[in-house]
């Protein structure tokens, strides 16, 4: 049997691995046609070596476009119950991957747990969890602190983890100087940035990065390039803050990719419906080409509770021009941490932003689905609508609420439905009204 370190190492020496070949039969591709996409870092398929219950699934803009679902618990919202819960009705629904944020108590067992038990992509962001696992403040970590736990979450099965490289020294002056409004609203952004201010140390993650790519090589960790300087508000969208980090995150990448690393780059963020596809082609054009990871992007400052909506809007529209993995948003979001309903709903927006973005962009197969729905709408058929319908217990839910008189109507058009009137006049039959 061959031997290969990563999934972009095995690609580049021609070594076919069932990953490879699972990903290729959900794309309706060959083989070969996905193997130079992988083997140059233009599709990511994040798979640790030790998270073996793991569905592969491949990301890049020429794929299906993926969803992540952030979860895990804080110190105000602790059951781990809750979120397993939270992490089941995610996979049910579709979600090809699951971050655990947690942000409190014992995150060992729960991740284990999670790269043991769930088949999607598993994410983290080590920078969150070593606060926590040395329980010590954050000035007092040293820079092999944070590195020991990036290599504690790879040895427990994590298939890509974001680690915020691209900010440096530098980007303490930067922030100073052009005053933004929302300043850093990357969490792992803003631990990174407040550690390199109270210690005078350079970002750990950038100063060490050849050893984190080690790491990262060993157990096939995909990098997802955290983008620290993202836009948390729609008036920092393309500011030179947000732009020079992409700069650095594209010279990351190729360091990556130079040790057979697989990468993902983070972007926006919030950010004007108008700016997203530029942002799109720059950072394919400046990260050659590697995946593209979206918060939203969110296209409004205005909706808290219906942030699922602005990001699903965002989604679209980055997905259709290149993003390759868009991260839900829930109604939750900018309030509270997000309760079960609160995760549906966050993935059914982002599932029809992904999937409206898959037939913009012409995947192959993408739009059979829909055409199965007109055709069952067609024939009035209500069965063939549930089979084909995101979310056929809620649309089911609604129809029977408000149930018909007749059943080849609903109770909003009754018999002055159009598709009726059509199905029976091309029939030669009396249309019936009243």
């Amino acid at each position: 049997m061959e031997q290969y370190a990563t999934q972009m190492d095995a690609a580049k020496r021609g070594i076919v691995t069932e990953q490879i070949k699972i990903v290729a039969a959900k794309e309706k591709m060959s083989v070969e046609e996905l193997m130079p996409l992988v083997a140059s870092g233009k599709v990511a398929i994040c798979a640790n070596k030790h998270h073996k219950c793991l569905d592969p699934e491949g990301v890049g803009s020429m794929l299906r476009t993926k969803i992540n679902v952030n979860l895990g618990i804080s110190r105000d919202c602790k059951d781990y119950d809750i979120e397993m819960k939270k992490v089941n009705a995610a996979v049910e629904m579709g979600a090809e991957a699951i971050m655990d944020l947690s942000s409190h108590g014992d995150t060992i067992p729960f991740r284990r747990k999670l790269t043991s038990e769930c088949k999607a992509m598993i994410g983290t962001v080590p920078v969150y969890d070593s606060v926590i696992h040395y329980k010590r403040d954050l000035a007092t970590l040293t820079a092999k602190d944070f590195i020991d736990v990036v290599r504690l979450h790879a040895e427990d099965g994590v298939d890509f983890v974001t680690l915020h490289c691209g900010i440096t020294r530098h980007t303490i002056e930067q922030i100073k100087k052009h005053k933004r409004k929302m300043n850093i609203v990357s969490r792992g952004g803003s631990l990174v940035f407040a550690w390199m201010s109270m210690t005078g140390n350079e970002n750990p993650f950038y100063e060490y990065y050849d050893e984190i790519l080690d790491i990262c090589r060993e157990h096939d960790v995909t990098i997802s390039l955290g983008d620290a300087c993202r836009p948390g508000c729609l008036a920092d969208a393309s500011d030179v803050c947000q732009i020079e980090e992409l700069v650095r995150l594209g010279e990351l990448t190729k360091r990556a990719w130079a040790k057979d690393v697989q990468v993902m780059v983070e972007g926006p963020g919030h950010m004007p419906m108008d700016q997203i596809a530029a942002n799109m082609k720059i950072q394919q054009t400046i990260c050659m080409g590697a995946p593209f990871y979206v918060l939203g992007p969110l296209v409004t400052d205005i909706a808290p509770g219906y942030d699922h909506i602005t990001s699903a809007i965002g989604g679209a529209i980055a997905a259709q021009n290149g993003a390759a993995f868009l991260c839900y948003v829930t109604p939750a979001e900018h309030l509270a941490l997000p309760n079960v309903d609160d995760v549906k709903q966050g993935i059914i927006a982002s599932k029809i932003a992904a999937h409206a973005a898959d037939i913009a962009k012409g995947v192959k197969g993408a739009i059979d689905i829909d055409n199965k729905m007109a055709d069952a709408r067609r024939k009035l058929d209500w069965e063939a609508q549930w089979e084909c319908a995101l979310d056929s217990e809620t649309a089911k839910a609604i129809r029977d609420s408000r149930a018909p008189e007749h059943d080849d109507t609903c109770s909003m058009c009754g018999k002055f439905c159009a598709v009726r009137s059509m199905n029976k006049a091309l029939a030669g039959e009396q249309v019936d009204i009243l």
